[in-house]
């Protein structure tokens, strides 16, 4: 272990997309456990867009990171110092770190990874909060019947990818929306769904539906907004759930554009429309985790994740989620198991 901690800062709130002037990468030392906590070295490092809230000045459900904080983000990595009971040197822990070499974490606040379930990395996709979100915002808001035809937009990403596979376990019809032929094929030839679309070769998403959901949407998993989700809306039938996980295509913009008016059409079918948050489920995270880590041991649900090599370019992971770079859960190696 070195004495120096590398860690990356919010250098200024971006406009628009941001770009690499909103982070510092600066060196401290590295920080001591007080009791109760662990030191931890960063194996793996989670880049997720939810946090371009973060680096908003405004309220939301999640706290936003003051300029000159320290950027914070899941991690998989090997306890170095324990002042903890409950864990050794030499474990493998998950839990919020930072975009940092090393970090200490409150043992109470992580959980142990058995690289024999699955490699570290799933930790923080299938294994982590994406499956957990997949997981409940699809069983319990979804709420999928045998039968269903379920649409997920942004499908081959961490959530989406989990969303129609545990869809396809109960009996639906699953169509999902990517951005390549390589993330389609990936959908129906790996993950089993029945029909895939590369709304960037397509420029009519409602023909598109048309063809690959003939008698229109059950359910419909959102992680885009945007078109994609003006077409689906105009495909809802009776009864129909939406669940509203995130809005990718919004999260760069400075103004609120004004789209087609879809509450009108919600009368007529009924549909409900939910916001999902995860962690209104934490008191249930081990049910998913349990299932999740099953149906992953064996062989059951599959799981990619695209790996960026070194902390020096955690901000181009990040940067590349807004550009549709990942395919399944984007992380970034910080380090190594024999480091």
């Amino acid at each position: 272990m070195t004495n120096t901690n590398r860690k990356w800062l919010l250098a200024e709130r971006p406009e628009g997309e941001p770009d690499m002037d909103s982070f510092e990468l600066r060196e401290t030392d590295v920080p001591s456990p007080a009791p109760g906590e662990l030191l931890v070295r960063t194996r793996f490092l989670s880049v997720d867009p939810y946090m371009r809230g973060r680096m908003r000045d405004a309220e939301s459900y999640a706290e936003p990171w003051d300029v000159g904080d320290a950027l914070k983000g899941g991690v998989v990595g090997e306890v170095i110092e324990s002042a903890s009971a409950a864990y050794d040197v030499g474990d493998l822990v998950t839990g919020e770190g930072r975009w940092a070499d090393y970090a200490t974490l409150d043992a109470d606040e992580v959980a142990p990874v058995d690289p024999t379930v699955a490699d570290p990395e799933a930790y923080l996709g299938v294994l982590g909060m994406p499956g957990r979100t997949a997981y409940f915002g699809l069983l319990e808001v979804g709420e999928p019947k045998p039968g269903d035809t379920v649409v997920v937009s942004g499908a081959a990403g961490a959530v989406g990818s989990v969303v129609g596979q545990i869809a396809t376990r109960n009996g639906c019809r699953v169509v999902g929306f990517a951005g390549s032929d390589e993330k389609t094929a990936w959908l129906t030839d790996d993950l089993g769904f029945d029909a895939a679309i590369n709304y960037k070769a397509t420029d009519d998403y409602r023909a598109a539906l048309d063809s690959a959901a003939p008698d229109g949407v059950d359910v419909y998993f959102d992680n885009v907004g945007g078109p994609i989700t003006d077409a689906v809306f105009t495909k809802l039938n009776l009864d129909a759930r939406v669940a509203v996980c995130g809005q990718i295509a919004h999260y760069n913009d400075e103004e609120i554009s004004t789209g087609p008016r879809k509450l009108p059409g919600l009368i007529s079918v009924r549909a409900r429309v939910e916001g999902l948050l995860v962690g209104d489920f934490a008191t249930r995270f081990g049910e998913a985790s349990e299932r999740l880590a099953h149906w992953v041991a064996s062989g059951e649900l599959e799981h990619r994740e695209t790996v960026v090599e070194g902390l020096t370019n955690a901000p181009d992971a990040f940067l590349g989620l807004f550009a549709g770079d990942n395919i399944g859960k984007q992380v970034v190696r910080v380090s190594a198991a024999d480091e």
